[in-house]
């Protein structure tokens, strides 16, 4: 289904809390939709690329960072998870991983295809998750792909349960990061994702969580803006989120080479609990 711009992500939150109301939100699917959505033409903002680029700690250049290309392209992303039959509910769903692959720079001139597609939905220990697909494509030749991976909790699943054994101590932290409240207002703004576990401590308290906590892509792009003199022209990086990062909170950066490419993390500083994990390759 060919879109004629990008949709609203306000409208489409509002249609996630409606299909958590009895009666309105209607069946979910048994399996992912067959279902593309695809946009054409994006461009970007300079402004809103910049406030980007400081919210998350990258320079102020005309390359797009790797992460950028997410928030460009999520609210397509969105229309999809929002649809009809979806098989997860879109709201209490937990962004459990994100393997994000650049092609090749792209200038901040550049337009944008973007093309989406859910995928490989399959039990999880705590409910059942899928990935959704979000690619990239400049002049036909496709430049940027992104893989989010979802999970949909629920009571009862088939998913085998991990043998978590004892938690490894931290590495050696490179930095320490001070994590305000104003990350999950200053990324909701630039991401146009308003999720209130981000926001507000009712909305986070709504979901388990004793106060706002920071979005795993700002974590995601924070890592990733410590590392960026060091990314070559086309890699990939892939992540796996932990445990949430409170706000506020200290965390501790942590990222050594490993051939050709890094490994990184970050922890609290205060008990060394895992937040995120990842590889750049």
């Amino acid at each position: 289904m060919e879109l004629d711009g990008l949709p609203a992500s306000g409208a489409l939150y509002r249609r996630a809390l409606l299909g958590v109301v009895p009666g309105v939100g209607g069946r979910r699917g048994a399996d992912v939709p067959g279902l593309e959505l695809a946009v054409g033409g994006v461009s970007v903002d300079q402004r809103h690329l910049a406030d980007y680029d400081r919210v998350c700690g990258f320079r102020l250049t005309d390359r797009l960072p790797a992460t950028y290309l997410h928030v460009l392209g999520f609210p397509l992303s969105l229309r999809l998870m929002t649809s009809p039959g979806f098989p997860i509910p879109l709201t209490g769903v937990v962004h459990v991983a994100n393997r994000i692959t650049v092609h090749r720079p792209v200038e901040v001139g550049e337009r944008v295809d973007f093309h989406t597609y859910a995928e490989n939905l399959r039990p999880h220990e705590r409910g059942r998750q899928l990935d959704v697909v979000l690619v990239g494509s400049i002049g036909g030749e496709e430049v940027w792909r992104g893989v989010s991976t979802y999970l949909g909790k629920e009571r009862a699943s088939g998913g085998a349960r991990r043998d978590r054994g004892d938690r490894p101590a931290p590495p050696a932290a490179s930095a320490r990061w001070r994590v305000t409240p104003r990350v999950g207002t200053d990324y909701a703004r630039v991401s146009g994702d308003h999720n209130p576990i981000h926001t507000s401590k009712l909305g986070a308290r709504l979901f388990g969580f004793p106060r706002p906590i920071a979005h795993g892509m700002w974590s995601k792009a924070r890592c990733l803006a410590a590392l960026e003199p060091r990314l070559p022209e086309a890699y990939t990086v892939d992540v796996a989120f932990k445990l949430p990062v409170p706000l506020p909170s200290t965390v501790a950066f942590s990222a050594s080479p490993n051939g050709a490419g890094w490994d990184f993390a970050l922890h609290s500083a205060r008990d060394g609990r895992p937040h995120l994990t990842g590889s750049v390759r």
